[in-house]
């Protein structure tokens, strides 16, 4: 049948800001570039021709409400760029879905964009075609788009591919030479011994590989997947090593088992949970109302590294980081959900730095800054879309030369991690019988990814360029969450949860996740080639089995459940497909009919045991030299150590994240009433009605390790610890995931990662406890190119990046590190831990003045000894139980210096710091100083040495934490730090200087005394500007330069009162209560594909007496389900369809252009009895809805944010005085509020009007003013407007989200209180008492 195509011309696909960015980025290309305009045009493949009607309505679903666009006329050069030839993008499977739910029978919608430029002097100035294609190459990605000279090319993406054949490497008759051959040619890194296994294997076997089992077996064998390294024989320096690297990780877990319910096992490890009040979705003949119930969870722990494909393409190899991690969680035992995350990120110098020199980096990788810029974006991306909140996490800048070596991140490290929930049932995956399906769940496969495991395990540019390009993936996080909500219905069954076992497709795709869960089993397995999905025509089969497609998990299922299974993923519009079937015979049989065979093996060959590598190695040892820090002026120090990037405010990296979705989030990164990014530790809730919870932290010192590595990896730990110590934990149920990279092969580098191990497993971590159930390494940490000049390199130190993780009782003791205000007389602890040896090696200060041409390396610091590390976590118990501390920070980057100061930020409170004991040449306790102080030498001292001592006070970056404890209390403090072996090096460092103090001196100032004089002091704002340059700069390239000047201006505030509670109503008064006892009216929490805040929302309705039911939209347009049967409907937030075609639009016209859903929505809102909340992409969705709600034909659209970005905020909000059934009883009150969305901006522009709205909620100042000023109102919406309603109050959207703070605990910060719920459980009450 022939098909037909239609072209659509929509709007415009830049915002003026947007426009100027790419203006600016083109003008560096090509310095004639004068303008540049951009166009949507929606490709559209029909089945058949179309009629009239059928174009009108698709060309409304795409366009209607949108601006015309504006675009140049006449141009001097034109761009059409498309999806990758070949592929199908996300965006266009996301719009056909929804042009296919709105009745019109499409084949596919694509969307391309249109580029135009203006040259200066066009009409005598041809653009040639080199400057076409420099242009080219910024106006596109060619990992994943194509670029056309002319409109009419476009056409080519709808024309099938012809695939590959399948190629046979010659083994038989070239031998040996011919699979080296095809090793480099096909980037398989396989190592020698492995080629010269394959030859045996397949000499036995009789005959020729296929290129499809080559590269399986290179996925499955790489060092990426089999680890080699951390299981090889070392031999270090002549002396044969007793251990294997991972024989002494398993160590810490052989004498430390405690608590650990899975290690090393699995996709995650599990630690022991607790029985927590389950909320959960419950079929029954009434429909699937949520209930709650007992049930015992453990916690899962999983952290990855996403390193090489973050080089090569920031944006997406940070996003499928993300989602790869979220999937190992998904798929550990037989289904678990995902909770809450972590991210970090380690690069070289964001300016200034080798990248930015002729010839300083790989020219197809990614710069330091392009990195910092566009992966935190990809990660949070994800994170975001899918609906998982991202909590804590690191961010370092390091580029050194120590000892002759250029040290760097030119391959950065990229973390993705976290912590989720798993039934205590579903720990333990069944054994697959001969007979059980092997299905694939989720996405399609795509020609991407390919040979990503292989690829990661080689050196960053060693690779060519298109095999990198080719290793890196895309992802999808809708899809991926539809995955998710299937796999969450299995395991909530229980023992009928119809998944026996389930692992993510990852590293290798297809080609190593089936094999692995087979061979888990001890099984086999046939496979069809051609059932396995696919949405790129054209694909060889090495590239359907190996691409490293994402969003897919493969599982096995019995026969007989499959109906079952086949529901649920129909509920959820998830792709499945039966690609397999479980073998008794232990082969691994791939067929493709009526073609040759393409994978015929043994399993033993795929996954047998190949030579164990031993690895013969030397050490090295680096030359240790005293500091110089003669001449450094201190103030000129201070903002150079707090401006520095890993000390500097990571606001840039935490506002484009959500950190709220899910509704357990207790502690996240900000901290205080001014939201200052200096948490040492995220807590998240077990559940939505109880105290117990769950606390993660990082810990890396990574720069040690060019100077000591086993001490960096001491350090890592220590770190993490002293992070976590923020929170009341139980040191011994601590678990750890130690992610391990290095430059393996380089001098001395191997036997520095070993000791490194060798000193955490054997040694520290059983000294403390604790063990190490998780983790992973990435052992090819060095970046080599070729220049002009000769060869380059950038080899990264050995660098442990530690994540902890622990169960807590309750999360009420946690402290923080914002100093306390409200008490007058206030004083610093600081305890010690380096024992006033102020080593100062790999400092954030000795790195700067490294740079400033000093080159000297002191020793690094050290925990000397792990029973220090006891101690304190046995004195900070005990000071909790006592409520003896005010505020808590741990002593790390930037020293004593920088961890009071951000104290200092957190708290708006002015410090004196006093650092005599600091600087004493002796312990001050066993010698005769101790009585005089230094007052007996000071003569002897010159001012240059006591300058020294105070810079070394000052920024070493040893072991400690700093505490803030009443005066009055300080010597039972004391007391108590001295039962426990620390008083020695626990010293009183200064005051506070709050607004209620007697001394007037230093208040807004942070001062610095010495010998009874001031060395240094400025005011706490013009060091907070400083602190916050990085995340300046990066917000005005990467945001809206004038939002980022705005914040940046806000920041450090004097007369800013920050976030404050005043609700105008008592918010302990149920007025709810007269009516729990009569009924509970049902209530719709409607969802569509992509919506991730449903739980919270639902619990909020339930425990204000409704039954809350799960209403899917395909419940509503399969008749399964009718609003008829419901009094409320609440649109939750989320990502519906990805967002495709506009925020909630995609989800709204999904209804008004299907006639039968939008006659059951007209019908339920023109019923009287019922009403309706939409939040967030639920507000976007109402919206669009606008004209069939009674009294919403005022009501604006809700487009991009003014910044341009998703924000993430907890924001300051008025109720208005409005009919809203939700706020009676509210108005005038100003309460924080959670806000997380990218469009969010109430546009009257395209439709409503602003002078007759029912405004319901506005954001205000932090003087309670209405502001239009970002960040407080942080979308840019004129008047501050962030909630409307209608006339009779029935119907109200609302952009922010109640829903995640109803309970106190749900803020990051809150004014103290003893209530259970937050004045925002008012609204559900009060829909309660209008339904009677």
């Amino acid at each position: 049948m022939t098909s037909h195509h239609t072209l659509i011309e929509g709007a415009s696909a830049l915002s003026p800001v947007r426009a100027q960015q790419l203006l600016s980025r083109l003008q560096a290309k090509h310095d004639t570039v004068s303008s540049v305009s951009a166009q949507y045009l929606y490709l559209v493949v029909w089945p058949e021709e179309p009629d009239a009607s059928q174009k009108d309505r698709l060309q409304g679903l795409l366009t209607q409400g949108s601006p015309v666009a504006q675009v140049i006329q006449p141009y001097a050069g034109a761009w059409w760029v498309t999806p990758r030839l070949g592929t199908l993008s996300p965006w266009a499977s996301k719009a056909t879905d929804i042009a296919r739910n709105c009745g019109l029978p499409v084949s596919r919608i694509e969307r391309a964009l249109e580029y135009r430029v203006g040259i200066k002097g066009w009409r005598t100035t041809t653009l040639d075609p080199a400057s076409w294609q420099t242009l080219a190459l910024e106006l596109h990605d060619r990992m994943t788009e194509s670029v056309w000279a002319e409109r009419d090319q476009m056409a080519l993406l709808f024309e099938p591919r012809v695939a590959d054949p399948m190629a046979r490497v010659d083994v038989l008759g070239n031998g040996r030479q011919a699979l080296a051959l095809a090793n480099v040619a096909w980037g398989l890194a396989l190592a020698d011994d492995e080629i010269d296994y394959l030859v045996q294997a397949f000499t036995t076997l009789g005959r020729n590989p296929t290129d499809v089992e080559l590269m399986m077996f290179a996925q499955a064998n790489s060092e990426h997947c089999r680890h080699k390294i951390f299981n090889a024989q070392f031999t270090i320096d002549g002396q044969d090593q007793n251990h294997t690297l991972f024989g002494m990780i398993r160590h810490t877990h052989q004498v430390n088992p405690e608590y650990t319910v899975v290690a090393y096992a699995d996709n995650a490890s599990v630690m022991q949970g607790r029985t927590i009040d389950r909320f959960v979705a419950r079929p029954n003949h009434e429909g699937v109302p949520y209930v709650t119930e007992a049930a015992l969870h453990h916690v899962l722990m999983k952290v990855e590294t996403h390193n090489h494909p973050t080089a090569i393409s920031p944006h997406p190899g940070a996003s499928t980081g993300a989602g790869g991690e979220i999937r190992d969680e998904g798929a550990t035992g037989r289904g678990a959900r995902p909770k809450a995350g972590l991210t970090g990120f380690s690069v070289s110098r964001l300016w200034g730095g080798w990248s930015d020199q002729e010839g300083g980096k790989p020219e197809h990788m990614a710069s330091p800054l392009d990195i910092m810029i566009e992966g935190p974006l990809g990660g949070a991306a994800f994170n975001n879309e899918f609906g998982r909140p991202n909590l804590c996490g690191y961010f370092r800048e390091y580029e050194q030369t120590v000892d002759g070596v250029d040290r760097g991140y030119h391959k950065p490290i990229m973390i993705a991690g976290g912590l989720g929930q798993i039934d205590a049932t579903q720990t333990q995956k069944l054994d697959l019988p001969a007979g059980t399906l092997l299905i694939q769940l989720g996405g399609p496969g795509m020609r991407i990814g390919m040979g990503g495991g292989a690829a990661s395990s080689l050196a960053s540019g060693a690779n060519a360029a298109e095999l990198d390009f080719d290793s890196v993936q895309r992802g999808n996080p809708e899809i991926e969450r539809r995955a998710q909500e299937v796999i969450n219905h299995c395991w909530a069954l229980g023992v009928d949860n119809p998944i026996r076992a389930i692992h993510d497709v990852g590293a290798g795709g297809l080609s190593n996740a089936f094999p692995e869960l087979v061979n888990d089993a001890g099984m086999g397995a046939h496979f069809n080639l051609r059932k396995v999905p696919l949405e790129e025509s054209g694909m060889a089969p090495k590239e359907i089995w190996c691409n490293e497609s994402q969003e897919r998990y493969v599982l096995g299922i019995a026969p007989q459940d499959l109906e079952r299974f086949k529901g649920f993923c129909d509920r959820e519009r998830c792709p499945y497909s039966v690609v397999g079937v479980v073998t008794q015979d232990r082969r691994l049989w791939l067929e493709d009919l009526g073609q040759d065979t393409p994978v015929d093996m043994p399993m033993e060959v795929l996954l047998g045991k190949p030579p164990r590598m031993h690895r013969d190695v030397s050490s090295q040892n680096r030359r240790i030299q005293a500091l110089d820090l003669t001449g450094v002026e201190l103030q000129q120090a201070v903002l150079d150590v707090l401006s520095h990037p890993t000390v500097a405010s990571k606001r840039f990296l935490i506002h484009i994240g959500d950190r709220t979705v899910g509704g357990l989030t207790h502690r996240d990164q900000m901290v205080g009433p001014w939201q200052v990014p200096v948490a040492d530790v995220a807590i998240t809730l077990a559940d939505f009605s109880g105290h117990a919870g769950e606390a993660m932290a990082m810990g890396e010192r990574s720069p040690l390790a060019a100077l000591d590595a086993p001490a960096s990896g001491r350090m890592a730990v220590a770190e993490c610890i002293t992070n976590l110590l923020a929170a009341p934990i139980d040191l011994s149920r601590v678990k750890l995931s130690a992610n391990w990279m290095a430059a393996c092969g380089e001098s001395g580098e191997d036997a520095a990662l070993y000791r490194t191990v060798e000193t955490v497993g054997l040694e520290l971590c059983p000294a403390l406890g604790i063990s190490i159930p998780v983790g992973k390494d990435s052992l090819s940490m060095r970046t080599q190119w070729k220049t002009e000049q000769g060869p380059r390199q950038v080899t990264s130190p050995v660098s442990l990046i530690v994540s902890g993780f622990v169960c807590l009782d309750d999360v009420r003791g946690s402290w923080t590190p914002q100093l306390n205000a409200d008490v007058a007389d206030t004083s610093l602890v600081l305890v010690d831990l380096g024992q006033g040896q102020h080593r100062m090696g790999g400092s954030i200060l000795e790195q700067w003045l490294n740079q400033q041409g000093r080159v000297s390396h002191d020793r690094v610091p050290d925990l000397d000894q792990a029973q220090s590390l006891l101690q304190l976590a046995r004195a900070l118990n005990e000071l909790r139980g006592l409520d003896l501390v005010l505020a808590y920070h741990d002593r790390s980057d930037g020293g004593l210096l920088a961890t009071v100061a951000e104290m200092a930020f957190a708290g708006h409170v002015g410090v004196a710091l006093n650092i005599d004991m600091l600087v004493t040449e002796g312990d001050g306790i066993q010698d005769s100083r101790a009585e005089y102080g230094d007052s007996k030498n000071w003569s002897t001292q010159v001012s240059a040495r006591r300058d020294e001592l105070s810079l070394k006070a000052l920024f070493n970056e040893e072991l400690g934490v700093v505490l803030q404890v009443r005066t009055a209390q300080r010597d039972e403090v004391m007391r108590i730090l001295r039962s426990h072996g620390l008083s020695r090096h626990s010293h009183f460092i200064g005051k506070t200087r709050p607004a209620a103090s007697p001394l007037d001196a230093g208040k807004g100032r942070l001062s610095i005394w010495r010998d009874a004089k001031e060395i240094y002091s400025a005011d706490l704002r013009d060091l907070h500007q400083a602190w916050d340059s990085v995340s300046w700069k990066i917000c005005r390239l990467r945001d809206n330069p004038t939002c980022a000047d705005s914040e940046h201006e806000s920041v450090g505030q004097v007369d800013d009162p920050g976030l404050q509670f005043k609700p105008s109503f008592d918010p302990q008064q149920d007025v709810a209560a007269p009516f729990l006892n009569l009924s509970r009216p049902k209530v719709a929490v409607l969802r569509e594909q992509g919506v991730n805040s449903h739980l919270e929302m639902a619990y909020a309705f339930h425990v204000a007496g409704f039954e809350a039911h799960d209403v899917h939209m395909t419940d509503l347009q399969s008749g399964r389900t009718n609003l008829s049967d419901f009094n409320g409907l609440v649109a939750c937030g989320g990502f519906s369809y990805g967002d495709t075609l506009g925020a909630g639009v995609g989800w709204a016209r999904s209804i008004t252009f299907n006639p039968a859903m939008r006659a059951q929505f007209s019908a339920f809102f023109q019923r009287q009895d019922t009403f309706a909340l939409g939040v967030c992409n639920g507000c976007q969705m109402f919206a669009e809805l606008a004209s069939i709600i009674p009294g919403a034909e005022f009501w604006p659209r809700f487009t991009a944010n003014l910044s341009e970005r998703f924000e993430a905020r907890l924001s300051q909000v008025q109720v208005l005085d409005s009919p809203s059934i939700f706020f009676q009883g509210m108005a005038d009150s100003v309460l924080p509020i959670v806000v997380s969305h990218g469009e969010g901006l109430a546009n009257f522009n395209l439709q409503g009007d602003a002078t007759r709205v029912r405004a319901a909620m506005r954001f205000v100042d932090a003087q309670g003013r209405v502001t239009e000023r970002y960040p407080a109102n942080p979308n840019g919406s004129p008047g501050g407007l962030t909630a409307v309603t209608t006339d009779d109050g029935r119907f109200t959207a609302m952009m922010p989200h109640p829903e995640r703070v109803f309970r106190q605990l749900q803020f990051s910060w809150a004014a103290p209180s003893a209530q259970e719920f937050s004045p925002w459980m008012r609204m559900w009450r009060n829909a309660r008492v209008w339904v009677g």
